[in-house]
C-alpha cells in the first residue's frame, strides 16, 4: 500500500485537478469578465496564472510564503489563488470591508511575502501598511499607476514566461494553499489554514450537493474573500469541475439577471438579500433565464413565505447551507425539502456530523451529551468536518482548543433539532436576550415581524431595562410608509407563532441594517447602536 499513500498525499491535491481540466478542456471557458467582455479558455487561464507564478518566483518567493489580497471579485484574484497553488505558497484573500487596523493585524500575523490590492482601497491599504510591524518584500497594485515604493500587476508580469513553474519538492495534500480569516465581529479575526486535500473535498462536496459539472457556468453575487465566496461555486468548485465562472464585481439585481440571460449562467450564489432583491426586480422587468438550474444561498435561513415567493419568481430550485468559515457549509436544504424545511438549517451534510448539545454555564457538553430532537430544547451546535476543516487557526493554540473539542468545532451558534435531525437556529451564545428571566433569541422575533406584508427586513436587539433586565428591541425596514410601532405591536400580540413575553417593547424604523459579508446580521453591531439610541431617545414605544 506504500505505492497508493504516496502518490495520493502527493497527486490528489487541488492543482492537479485543476490542471486535468487545462489538458483536456483546453479551449472550453473558464472566466468571463463583463466589465472588460474579456473571456479565458483553461488554457488561457492557466498561462495567465503562469505569468503571476514565474513572476513571483523570480521575486524570491518561497514554498510557504504568503500573497495577501485585498481585491474585488476579478481576474487578479484568480490569478493569485492559482499561483498560490502553483508555487506552494498560500493564498491569503483579506475582506475590503476591514478597517486599517484590522488588516494590519492581519498583515502581522501572517507576514505576507507579497501584497497585492486594488487601487479603489489605497487608503486603506497605505494606513494598514504604516501600521503594521510587518513589511511586505513586494507591493502590487491593480489598476493605473502605482504609489511609491509599489507596482502595478500589469508591469510586474508583463515579461514573465507562460510557462507551467516546476512545483517544489516536497508538496503534498496536505500543505496549507489557502488561509482565510474569520470575519470578527468580536474581538480579533481569526486565521482559518485550509490545505490542497480541504480544497479538493470542499470541491467535492459542491459537485454531490449541487450538483455542478464541467457544462455549468456559475456566478457569485457575494465576495469571494469568504468562504462561501470562494468555495461555494467560486473559483475552487468551479475550476475543479472544469465548469466555467462569471465575474460579478459589485452586486446589482439588474446587472445579475442580465448577466444569466446573456452567458447562460446555471447557479447563482447569494445570501438571502441577494434573492429578495433579485425576486423584486424579475417581477418588475423582464427578464428570460432559461439556462437557470438553481440559487444556493447561505449565510441565514430562508423564511418560509419568502422561500415560497423564490421558487415561484425565480427558480423552483431553491438550496440553502449552513455551516462556517472553518468547516465550509455542513447541513443543506434541496428543493424537495423546500418549502416545508425553509426556516430550518437542514440536516448534515453527507460526509459531516452535525449536532446539537447541551447548554451548561460552567462547561461545554461533551459530543454525545445531545439536546432532545424535539424541535424545542435549544442547545450549542457543533460540527465534525473531517473533509472540509484543518481542525486548528493559524498562529492561535489558545483558540484552536478552546473552538475544537475531540473532533467537533463548537460553534457558539444555538438551535433546536427534530426527529430527522433538521436544524433550526435561534442565534448566537452572546445575543441571547434574557428578559424577566426568560430566555428569548432574536431569529424567532425577525422571523414573525418578517412575515409582516409591510416589513421589508428587521433585525431584533435588545437593551437594559431595571424591571425586565433586558428589554427587546426592534429595527425595523418597512415596505409601506404607512407602517406604525404601535401595528407591530398588535401584529405580534396577535401572532400564533409568538409568545407574549418575547414581543419588542420598542421600536426603531430605518432604511439599513447590518450584515456581514456572507449575509449574517451583525447583532453585536446593532446592539451597540440600539444602547446610542435608547440614550438620545430615538426608540420609540409602540
Amino acid at each position: 500500500m506504500t505505492g497508493f499513500k504516496e502518490i495520493f498525499e502527493t497527486h490528489y491535491t487541488w492543482l492537479e485537478g485543476f490542471m486535468r481540466n487545462v489538458r483536456r478542456y483546453s479551449n472550453r471557458t473558464a472566466m468571463i469578465d463583463p466589465q472588460t467582455d474579456s473571456v479565458w479558455t483553461y488554457d488561457a487561464l492557466n498561462r495567465d496564472a503562469n505569468r503571476f507564478a514565474n513572476a513571483i518566483n523570480a521575486d524570491g518567493f518561497s514554498k510557504g510564503d504568503v500573497i495577501m489580497a485585498m481585491l474585488p471579485n476579478c481576474p487578479e484574484f484568480v490569478f493569485c489563488y492559482l499561483a498560490a497553488h502553483k508555487t506552494g505558497g498560500i493564498f491569503c484573500p483579506a475582506s475590503f470591508r476591514l478597517s486599517a487596523g484590522e488588516l494590519a493585524y492581519s498583515i502581522d500575523d501572517s507576514k505576507p511575502f507579497i501584497f497585492i490590492y486594488d487601487k479603489s482601497f489605497e487608503k486603506t491599504v497605505s494606513q494598514a501598511l504604516s501600521m503594521s510591524e510587518w513589511k511586505p518584500s513586494r507591493i502590487l497594485v491593480t489598476g493605473d499607476g502605482a504609489p511609491e515604493g509599489s507596482r502595478t500587476y500589469d508591469e510586474f508580469v508583463s515579461s514573465a514566461p507562460t510557462s507551467d513553474p516546476a512545483l517544489p519538492d516536497g508538496c503534498t495534500i496536505f500543505d496549507e494553499t489557502t488561509r482565510l480569516y474569520t470575519s470578527g465581529t468580536t474581538g480579533h479575526p481569526k486565521g482559518v489554514p485550509m490545505t490542497s486535500i480541504n480544497e479538493v473535498l470542499s470541491a467535492h462536496d459542491v459537485m454531490i450537493h449541487f450538483p455542478m459539472g464541467y457544462q455549468d457556468i456559475t456566478m457569485n453575487t457575494t465576495p469571494w474573500f469568504h468562504r462561501g465566496g470562494l468555495h461555494c461555486a467560486g473559483p475552487c468548485p468551479a475550476f475543479y469541475a472544469g465548469a466555467a465562472i462569471v465575474i460579478m464585481r459589485k452586486f446589482d439585481a439588474a446587472t445579475t439577471l442580465e448577466y444569466t440571460s446573456r452567458y447562460g449562467i446555471t447557479f447563482l450564489i447569494g445570501v438571502p438579500t441577494v434573492l429578495g432583491a433579485l425576486a423584486d426586480e424579475k417581477e418588475n422587468g423582464d427578464y428570460d433565464l432559461p439556462t437557470l438550474k438553481g440559487i444556493v444561498t447561505m449565510g441565514s435561513p430562508l423564511e418560509k413565505e419568502a422561500c415560497i415567493r423564490y421558487q415561484k419568481v425565480l427558480t423552483p430550485n431553491i438550496f440553502n447551507g449552513y455551516g462556517t468559515t472553518e468547516t465550509f457549509w455542513n447541513t443543506f436544504l434541496r428543493p424537495f425539502n423546500l418549502p416545508e424545511g425553509a426556516g430550518t438549517a437542514g440536516a448534515s451534510c453527507i460526509d459531516d456530523d452535525v449536532r446539537v448539545v447541551k447548554v451548561y454555564e460552567d462547561r461545554r457538553a461533551e459530543p454525545d451529551d445531545l439536546a432532545a430532537c424535539d424541535g424545542t430544547e435549544i442547545g450549542e451546535v457543533i460540527i465534525s468536518s473531517p473533509a472540509k476543516s484543518p481542525y486548528a487557526y493559524f498562529n492561535n493554540d489558545a483558540e484552536t482548543q478552546r473552538k475544537y473539542y475531540k473532533g467537533f468545532l463548537y460553534t457558539n451558534d444555538l438551535a433546536s433539532w427534530d426527529e430527522q435531525q433538521f436544524i433550526t437556529i435561534a442565534g448566537r451564545k452572546d445575543d441571547m436576550i434574557i428578559s424577566s428571566g426568560e430566555n428569548i433569541y432574536p431569529t424567532e422575533i425577525e422571523a414573525v415581524l418578517n412575515t409582516n406584508e409591510k416589513v421589508r427586513d428587521c433585525i431584533v436587539t435588545s437593551v437594559p431595562d431595571k424591571v425586565r433586565g433586558q428589554k427587546v428591541v426592534a429595527y425595523v425596514i418597512p415596505s409601506d410608509p404607512s407602517l406604525t410601532a404601535a401595528d407591530l405591536d398588535l401584529f405580534c400580540k396577535a401572532s400564533p407563532m409568538l409568545a407574549n413575553f418575547k414581543r419588542p417593547r420598542l421600536y426603531r424604523f430605518t432604511d439599513t441594517i447590518p450584515y456581514t459579508a456572507t449575509g449574517k446580521k451583525r447583532h453585536v453591531e446593532i446592539k451597540e447602536t440600539a444602547l446610542r439610541d435608547l440614550e438620545s431617545g430615538r426608540l420609540m414605544e409602540p
